[in-house]
């Protein structure tokens, strides 16, 4: 373990040294939905103000640097708090956070937009936000730009579920045209976000997080639906990245509002963006369910795990890889999870899929993600390297035996390259 902030900088210069390093991360949970309360009154669930990170914003980033031995962190300004209106900003904090790990040595993966939007935005259904959240991408890219590495907006199709599909979330709507447009908008203001920034930071990398999900069929009367399913589930990546969907999306796409120049405008500009992009796929323990013929879907666990799934997104896009959240809120077993998550990557890696970082999510325990941050109860849920005292649990330990054991023997190819032999094929 390093004990100084001199040893630690010194270490990271000499890691520095080698520009093929693997990114190891951690994460912030910046979470900021709008949920219906006790009251029914609409409410903002603060993850950064749960976990306690407003108030120990400067102890986190020191056990990422000295603890942990970290050079990534996933963590991006408070958006909803920071916006104050089109082109009105209060970066206080964000200076304040983002000067210290500048001067910490920590590369940030600059998380803009995490499952919500400021008050006067509305919700993810504002035609006009695409376009405002372009310009406050710019408008941050400007302010700091030493930053490379970006999520311009986090799990878009798990929002669109949560907030449009299931009533959850920010929107609350329930309905197929909701998802539709809410997906729209997002996938709008993501290429937009990266056009403004490239404008900036001409070296910007995109590494956009994005759930990745299997769909299993619980019976022979449930194939069809499964299969739509998990056609489905690649619809955010495809229009970020122009690829172009199946004729049943694009028939369901436009079923439910999309139009024709909508679609080519994202596959257009989303094909000329990729050779920007990483592919950040996020694998839990309940990103797989069991597809019955009717009803709601059924939680499975891991059956594929995290090497199939992965490698089917692959090989849909062609681009490189970095396994950008996992966890686990069993105490007990969050070692072991670690561990499977991390022999995954490393025969994905090993059998040819250019993966360039891996990342426990997050830094500390959470807070009512039990219900999918659908209820204030404040219940505190154990998936982080540190509890919210700032105590390492056993996952922590192990993470950074595995960071320091792995570090420099992890074969990588540097990012650049990895992009450009990945776009080429």
């Amino acid at each position: 373990m390093v004990k100084t902030e001199e040893d630690a900088l010194s270490a990271y210069a000499r890691r520095n040294d080698n520009p093929n390093r693997f990114m190891f991360a951690t994460g912030i949970e910046c979470s900021c939905p709008v949920i219906t309360g006790r009251n029914g009154q609409s409410e903002r669930v603060d993850e950064l103000e749960k976990c306690g990170f407003y108030d120990r914003w400067r102890e986190d980033f020191h056990l990422v640097r000295y603890d942990q031995e970290l050079d990534y962190l996933r963590f991006g300004p408070d958006y909803h708090r920071c916006s104050k209106g089109p082109d009105g900003y209060d970066w206080t904090f964000t200076d304040e956070t983002f000067g210290e790990l500048r001067r910490l040595g920590i590369t940030p993966i600059a998380d803009l937009c995490h499952f919500g939007v400021p008050d006067w935005i509305g919700d993810f259904q504002n035609p006009d936000w695409p376009e405002l959240f372009a310009r406050y991408a710019a408008a941050f890219a400007s302010r700091f730009p030493w930053v490379r590495l970006y999520t311009p907006v986090n799990e878009i199709f798990v929002n669109a579920t949560f907030s449009a599909e299931l009533g959850w979330w920010n929107e609350r709507l329930r309905s197929q045209r909701a998802f539709v447009n809410s997906l729209k908008n997002q996938c709008r203001a993501t290429i937009l976000a990266e056009e403004a920034i490239l404008r900036i930071q001409p070296n910007a990398l995109f590494i956009q997080s994005e759930a990745t999900t299997f769909f299993h069929s619980r019976s022979p009367l449930a194939i069809d639906r499964a299969h739509s399913l998990n056609l489905r589930r690649f619809l955010s990546l495809d229009l970020c990245y122009g690829f172009e969907v199946a004729s049943e999306m694009y028939e369901f796409l436009l079923d439910n509002g999309l139009t024709r120049e909508e679609y080519h405008w994202l596959l257009e500009r989303g094909k000329k963006l990729r050779h920007h992009c990483v592919m950040g796929n996020d694998y839990y323990f309940t990103n797989e369910s069991m597809v019955p013929p009717e009803g709601d879907l059924v939680g499975s666990g891991e059956v594929f795990g995290y090497y199939i799934i992965t490698k089917q997104y692959y090989d849909r896009y062609k681009l490189p890889v970095m396994h950008t959240e996992t966890n686990l809120g069993e105490v007990d077993r969050a070692v072991s999870w670690l561990w499977k998550e991390w022999c995954n990557m490393a025969l994905l890696k090993q059998d040819g899929v250019p993966i360039i970082g891996f990342t426990w999510y997050s830094l500390t325990d959470q807070v009512d993600w039990d219900t999918a941050l659908r209820e204030n109860k404040g219940t505190v849920n154990p998936l982080g390297l540190y509890d919210l005292d700032r105590k390492i649990r056993p996952v922590g330990e192990e993470y950074r035996k595995l960071v320091k054991d792995w570090r420099d023997i992890l074969p990588v190819e540097s990012t650049a390259l990895s992009i450009r032999r990945a776009t080429d094929n």
